[in-house]
């Protein structure tokens, strides 16, 4: 059986920077923060992930919201469901990524792939989903 970390973690048998506690959640930085206050929000109940018990996962993202209210600042809050979905730890948890303009972070559903733009038959580029070409802007 493989030991869940933030269970290790909620119950003290495993080292963590906490941001915040309370009764039925955690705060804490991660291992490896993507920016500066990086923090996850984690339930103190082990709960696969948000589906397996909308109660916990809702009083977990309210616990998120009341973490949040002390700052103004743009962020992303991130939650995955499966490997597939890129979560690595089964245990419920609340990504709170602060964010800047041209901070060069990709969402995790971000596949960087381009796609054919609209520009007509007569292009053969393929662009960024934002990008377009000289046959599109001269039109």
């Amino acid at each position: 059986m493989t030991t869940c970390p933030f269970c290790e973690i909620n119950e003290g048998r495993a080292p963590a920077e906490f941001v915040r506690e309370w009764s039925d959640a955690i705060a804490i930085v991660p291992l490896n923060p993507v920016v500066e206050g990086h923090t996850l929000v984690i339930p103190k109940t082990h709960v696969a992930d948000f589906a397996s018990d909308p109660t916990v996962s809702a009083s977990t993202m309210r616990r998120a919201a009341q973490l949040m209210q002390q700052t103004d600042r743009p962020m992303n809050l991130i939650t995955s469901r499966g490997a597939e979905a890129t979560q690595s730890v089964f245990h419920l948890h609340l990504h709170l990524v602060p964010r800047a303009a041209n901070d060069g972070l990709a969402l995790p559903w971000y596949s960087g792939r381009r796609k054919q733009s609209s520009c007509g038959p007569e292009c053969s580029e393929m662009h960024t989903e934002t990008g377009r070409c000289e046959i599109a802007r001269n039109r």
